[in-house]
């Protein structure tokens, strides 16, 4: 027996609701492809236009409110409030751990829904609050200037490709016909940067390259992870921009590999096939040949997209029949996902809100960061088992919440800096904090905690003026808080409220510092943000921080957006002062802020650019004033990143022109270490920096990226010895910026560890340990038939007295003549006891034992192939295991 379910829809009257007569797209017990079929079968042209587009409207007559896709989940549910903030994607990336991913996956999906049901509660439609999610990002991080590369898994499309199937099967989940949510693979393809030239950029690639190096991570995301949404990238491949090739969306998507899910466009990229590319005379041209080539959805912010496709079939440039296609498979979606269905039918409709942020998910995140951290070098000094009685913890990264919590991130509640990781980790000793430096020469940081005191006294208001009594007191060390669409504290129950921190600010020294207050991003949205700020009891500065022009690189503003999208969101002026102090003594002051007129945004920084000397001199006497130095250097979001306007020495427009160490941080490692005491160097980045004096310097060097919310406790661990570290690079680490070639230049030669030619500071799966491992006994067949897989075992030894986990990689060199030098092809994390010993076995697959010749086309070889099993590549352990194995015949691999 059937059964017909109304989707609950606040916005439609009893009397409409009684209009809608039951159909087959109201029957949950129908497939929902079906389900799909008889929905836009019922809609008129317009309609199906309209449900192209990122913004979708509401159809009434027809039961449908109205859906935003696009949410962001990278390494957290993104944008939409608070919620448990796992390392950024490169830092999982280096746990080289699949299960750890699923079950960030799995994390996602459940606070997702969480997140959607309370949503759904309230009303709220809103962007972000829905559940396709548009990751992972599975781009190959080619060349480490790319700002976006730390959204990846990395510079290898093998362990690409498996970290990018264990997100997908986490958040989707095991019943694919019922997904917890849509993941969505991007930015498909060839895609990596210059971030300021992505939208006109065109990309000649090699057939050998396209194949062996920009697709196969995509192509296991769909035919091993089943995905169910592929975003289509910014730039051109081979003249033609990537929402518009047949080439990647017909021939390889869906013929080849048979994607049967939806393609959205990443945002603006169909106005790029008409501004950037050229390949069509205007957006309706552009919108008719992207779909024509496979796109089904538009995201187009406040411009015209796939919503001109009415007009187009009207004009004969395209089908209807491409129309009904994509909106059916949109609708698959959203009924897999029970979306239409009434509350309660879906059994995730239970997941309550309490899940999102929970205690066990942040417990995970925890156990993911330390999991994410790679000891580069150690000369004995880790882990301080012996707690010192006195440390200097220096540098910009120790207290730095972005630095945290990456790009494309959600809001951790409760985040754990460095230098609080370390005061809680080693309570008995007596802990000198020192900024040192700013990150890079012409960039501001946030006004560290020694310059005010004890703290500030923090009063939050419900209202918006800083009028009536406070309704909760707190004490902040510094003010940099991100509080995008949450309340700052429970008590204020309303998005409409004002926040005050009083207290004293001392400088280190007398001279001429610039103080730059900024908000919080609201994106799409444009609530208001007021300021004032006093000091000695005078007003210094005080208006708006919501005024100026609206800059958001090539996304164009013009008329004939969906009429769902918002107004076009004002810009945001961050307030700058320049005060100048004769002396050090303590001043009053007093930051107010306020948020009204949308939920959107909200948060605030005070940031400084202070005197060099001055700040080099507090950590030379932190230094002086202790038995060791924890340095945080590193990079944030805020230097590389997406598209950004920033323009300083070493950095252009989010990515970075030189990939050393900003020579602020190197003169404050040199200062520090001329002291005398030992340097343990903690770099948090999203990318390889050229730690070129660490390595020659320092007693011990971590590289623990954008850690998550709990990223502080997990470096404090690790220093402490209580978490073993195990983590591997996903990416090689050059020398140099003049080791690397031209950063446009998307061949692959010698570039990455498959064909890089030099030497790097540390090489592609490189990581130590505090314990230490052996291994012997590999077995491998001698001989095997082309196109099967091939099993190899190995025996795996922790020789220490300390229990620790070890990353098993296996590499292999086929006899292609001028192939690879040796590509990574199994690899597994496990765990030993001390002096115990485990076989581990790995199955190599037929596509890992391939090569790819000059015309793309992929083959098993007949010939000698060399394998080596150890605790990195060949060349930079001695703690392996290496043997040759024949293949007979040869095999020809699809697409």
């Amino acid at each position: 027996m059937r059964r017909f379910v109304f989707a609950a829809l606040p916005f439609l009257s009893i009397g409409l609701f009684a209009q809608i007569k039951p159909s087959a797209y109201m029957d949950s017990s129908l497939p929902a492809a079906v389900r799909a079929h008889d929905l836009v079968s019922k809609m008129t042209l317009d309609e199906k236009a309209s449900q192209l587009e990122d913004w979708a409207t509401a159809i009434p007559r027809l039961g449908i409110p109205d859906y935003q896709t696009w949410s962001e989940a990278l390494h957290g549910v993104a944008n939409s409030g608070y919620a448990t903030v796992f390392p950024q994607a490169i830092g999982m990336a280096a746990t080289w751990d699949p299960m750890m991913v699923q079950q960030m996956g799995d994390v996602i999906s459940t606070e997702g829904r969480a997140k959607y049901n309370q949503a759904q509660r309230e009303g709220n439609h809103r962007i972000f609050y829905g559940l396709t999610f548009w990751s992972p990002n599975i781009n190959i991080f080619r060349d480490p200037r790319w700002g976006r590369g730390q959204e990846t898994y990395g510079e290898d499309p093998f362990l690409t490709g498996r970290m990018g199937v264990a997100f997908i099967h986490g958040v989707q989940g095991s019943d694919p016909e019922h997904p917890k949510a849509v993941a969505t693979s991007k930015h498909f393809a060839v895609h990596s940067g210059p971030e300021s030239t992505r939208h006109i950029a065109n990309v000649d690639v090699a057939p050998r390259d396209l194949e062996e190096t920009y697709l196969p991570a995509f192509r296991s995301t769909v035919i091993d992870g089943h995905v169910k949404s592929v975003m289509c990238a910014y730039n051109a491949i081979d003249g033609m921009g990537a929402c518009a090739n047949t080439m990647l969306l017909k021939d390889h998507l869906r013929d080849a590999w048979a994607f049967k899910g939806f393609v959205v466009s990443d945002c603006a990229a169909i106005v790029d096939v008409t501004n950037g590319h050229h390949n069509a005379p205007d957006i309706m041209h552009a919108a008719a040949i992207s779909i024509k080539a496979g796109t089904d959805l538009s995201c187009s912010i406040w411009a015209p997209g796939f919503n001109t496709l009415g007009e187009a079939v009207r004009k004969g440039v395209v089908s209807e029949d491409l129309l009904t296609k994509s909106a059916e498979r949109l609708y698959t979606a959203r009924f897999e996902l029970g979306l239409l269905d009434a509350p309660g039918v879906n059994p995730y409709d239970k997941i309550p809100f309490s899940d999102d942020d929970s205690v066990q998910h942040n417990e995970l995140s925890l156990k993911a960061a330390k999991e994410s951290i790679v000891l580069l070098k150690n000369d004995g000094i880790l882990p301080l088992e012996k707690a010192p009685k006195r440390i200097a913890v220096i540098g910009p990264t120790a207290d730095l919440l972005t630095s945290l919590e990456g790009n494309y991130n959600g809001q951790a509640s409760k985040p754990v800096s460095p230098v609080d990781g370390i005061i809680k980790q080693f309570p008995g000793a007596e802990v000198h904090y020192a900024q040192g430096a700013t990150l890079a020469t012409g960039f501001s940081v946030p006004v560290p905690r020694s310059v005010f005191g004890k703290g500030l006294k923090t009063e939050y208001f419900a209202t918006t003026d800083w009028t009536g009594k406070p309704v909760a007191v707190g004490m902040d060390s510094s003010i940099q808080h991100d509080w995008r669409d949450v309340e700052p504290v429970p008590e204020l129950e309303t998005h409409d409220y004002s926040v005050r921190w009083s207290g004293t600010l001392q400088v280190p020294a007398a001279g001429k510092y610039a103080f730059i207050l900024e908000g919080g991003s609201a994106f799409p949205y444009s609530p208001k943000e007021n300021y004032r700020v006093v000091m000695d009891g005078k007003v210094v500065s005080e208006g708006t921080l919501t005024k100026g022009k609206l800059e958001m690189g090539a996304f164009a503003v013009v008329a004939g957006a969906s009429p769902t999208a918002p107004p076009v969101m004002s810009g945001t002026t961050p307030a700058r002062m320049e005060l100048t102090f004769d002396d050090t003594k303590p001043h009053t002051f007093e930051v107010s802020y306020s948020h009204f007129g949308d939920r959107a945004g909200g948060g605030a920084t005070l940031r400084w650019e202070a005197p060099e000397k001055a700040q080099l001199d507090e950590a030379v006497a932190a230094a002086k004033a202790s038995d060791v130095v924890v340095a945080f250097v590193g990079l944030s979001p805020q230097l590389e990143g997406e598209e950004m306007p920033i323009k300083i020495e070493g950095f252009n427009g989010g990515d970075r022109t030189s990939i050393d160490l900003p020579a602020s941080q190197r003169k404050m490692l040199e200062a520090v270490s001329a002291t005398g005491k030992p340097v343990v160097v903690v770099s948090m980045s999203g990318s390889a920096i050229a730690l070129t004096w660490a390595k020659e310097h320092a007693a011990a060097i971590l590289q623990a990226w954008y850690p998550g919310g709990k990223g502080g406790a997990a470096v404090a661990q690790t220093l402490a010895g209580e978490n073993n570290p195990a983590g591997r690079l996903p990416l090689t680490f050059y020398a140099s910026t003049a080791d690397l070639p031209e950063f446009t230049n998307y061949s692959l030669k010698n570039r990455t560890y498959r064909y890089y030619t030099g030497a790097p500071l540390w090489g592609f799966g490189y990581g130590l340990s505090y314990s230490t491992f052996s291994y012997e006994g590999l077995k491998v067949a001698k001989s095997v038939e082309a196109g099967k897989p091939v099993t190899a075992a190995v025996t795996v030894k922790n020789t220490s007295a300390r229990a620790g986990d070890e990353v098993v990689e296996a590499y292999l060199k086929t006899p292609q003549a001028g192939g690879p030098k040796h590509s990574l092809v199994g690899f597994e994390r496990v765990h030993l006891d001390a002096g115990e010993s485990r076989e581990v076995t790995l199955t190599l697959q037929p596509r890992s034992l391939s090569s790819v010749d000059d015309k793309g086309e992929r083959s098993i070889l007949s010939g000698e192939y060399h394998l080596s099993v150890g605790g990195a590549q060949p060349g930079d352990t001695a703690a392996k295991v290496e043997t040759d194995f024949s293949v007979t015949g040869t095999a020809a691999l699809p697409k």
